[in-house]
């Protein structure tokens, strides 16, 4: 048998943790000692230990635990549980990732006020293109919106031309525009070249019109860390008297399996006031 402090040591818990446990009956000491009122525990309690704090972490109460350990569910149906609150935690520190990802894509972007160079911003024709295209609807044009939606719809954008035998032929335009219902909703256009005849079917495909002008710069980087450039290609169409005067376009130049590594050219349509 254990001491308290040895059993707190090899169950990796707090000496208070185990008294806490025992006033509630959710785990007794193997023995009490009458005369001195030492707790003492067996090596075999560690299972129950181990089954009782797993499912705290699972956010369970611990009136809750107690009813789920006395009936003593199967490792199986706990491995379940343990897996299932592990894809919420992996989730939920994916999205606090990419969170702070869009922090400092916004600290950029205010450390870069005025001091972004412009000249790289390039005033050019955009002939008409051809393009397959999914599209779908994001809840906003916020970051944590759009990437969930664009990533899924180009993974399978590239599923549907394999299967139909379509080979791209230049590269991937996104483009976005607001949804009829309003509310800030945004469709995603997901689409690449190609030189497909028109249809509809697995994929559309369709041109999209030239534009006369657009402002053009090249974001080097993820396009999580797109803000500083975009609002740079912003500041420079207002501070050169232009306006937007269509949906701007996203074409991925070179798409290399490091994000970092991707060359993005943005587009968007102007036209003097």
């Amino acid at each position: 048998m254990f001491t308290i402090g040895d059993f707190a040591r090899h169950g990796r818990v707090s000496v208070r943790m185990l008294r806490h446990y025992d006033a509630t009956g959710l785990l007794r000491p193997a023995h009490v000692d009458p005369a001195t009122g030492y707790r003492y525990y067996t090596a075999a309690q560690l299972t129950r230990l181990n089954r009782v704090i797993a499912l705290k972490d699972l956010g369970f109460t611990l009136q809750q635990v107690r009813d789920i350990v006395d009936e003593r569910i199967s490792t199986k149906e706990l491995r379940g549980m343990l897996r299932l609150r592990q894809a919420e935690l992996e989730a939920t520190m994916a999205a606090a990732a990419a969170r702070l990802v869009q922090v400092e894509a916004r600290l950029r972007s205010i450390e870069s006020e005025g001091h972004m160079p412009t000249n790289d911003v390039v005033i050019k024709n955009v002939p008409a293109i051809r393009v397959a295209e999914l599209t779908a609807t994001a809840a906003s044009f916020e970051p944590e919106d759009i990437g969930p939606v664009i990533g899924p719809l180009y993974d399978e954008l590239f599923r549907r031309l394999d299967a139909a035998g379509v080979t791209p032929a230049g590269p991937g335009v996104a483009y976005y525009e607001d949804a009829p219902e309003g509310g800030g909703r945004i469709i995603v256009h997901a689409a690449v070249q190609v030189a497909a005849p028109l249809q509809d079917g697995a994929f559309r495909v369709l041109d999209l019109p030239p534009v006369d002008q657009a402002a053009t710069i090249v974001h080097r980087g993820s396009m999580d860390t797109v803000l500083p450039t975009a609002q740079a290609l912003a500041r420079w169409i207002d501070g050169n008297g232009y306006r937007s005067a269509g949906h701007p376009r996203e074409i991925s130049l070179e798409c290399p399996d490091n994000r970092d590594d991707w060359v993005t050219e943005l587009q968007v349509p102007v036209a003097k006031p």
